[in-house]
């Protein structure tokens, strides 16, 4: 299994656990990828927590919606709202986010079903994040629930596939190239 640690500052406080003991646990695993993910927080606290994981990590660092942080990490990944934030039409929003996320850095999105993964093939991305797999306590506002045919959806992507949602470290799923993983790394 290959592993993209998402770290989610929010989990990590209703834990109590540190971002430097997530990043050692993620590193323990094997983590290629860790994303950042800090819904509350202004932009210099992110930027800040960005500049301390770059010190004790040397993956692949992404962060979570701040396109105009992406200097300090190594690409941006965006959910389907935060891009229709920026444009209704999604290969617009796309386009804009790719003329600040230049060519040498990694953009993914969220997809959550079979038309998002084949409208995602059209789009200029490095992967994107399938799911949710099964249901999570991180995240409220889950619609739909991929289960096994999360699989099959995944093989419709042309380009990587992360499984997102409620993945644990025990999870096998084979037609994806990430297992992405938040607060199931922490049990």
């Amino acid at each position: 299994m290959r592993l993209y640690a998402l770290c989610d500052q929010d989990m990590l406080d209703a834990k109590g656990i540190s971002v430097q003991e997530y990043i050692t646990l993620a590193k323990e695993h094997n983590a290629e990828i860790i994303q950042y993910r800090n819904k509350n927080a202004d932009m210099e606290f992110i930027k800040q927590q960005l500049i301390f994981i770059r010190q004790i990590y040397d993956g692949f660092l992404i962060v979570n919606d701040a396109v105009e942080l992406v200097e300090y990490c190594d690409g941006v990944h965006l959910g389907q709202e935060d891009l229709l934030k920026i444009d209704e039409d999604i290969h617009k929003a796309v386009k804009l986010v790719r003329s600040v996320v230049t060519e040498d850095k990694i953009l993914g999105i969220s997809t959550h079903n079979k038309e998002e993964v084949l409208q995602a093939n059209s789009l200029d991305l490095n992967y994107i994040g399938l799911g949710a797999y099964r249901a999570t306590s991180t995240k409220k506002d889950i619609t739909g629930v991929l289960g096994d045919s999360l699989e099959e959806i995944a093989r419709e992507s042309k380009h990587l596939v992360g499984a997102i949602g409620g993945v644990t470290l025990d999870d096998e799923i084979t037609h994806v190239t990430y297992n992405v993983i938040g607060s199931g790394l922490l049990k």
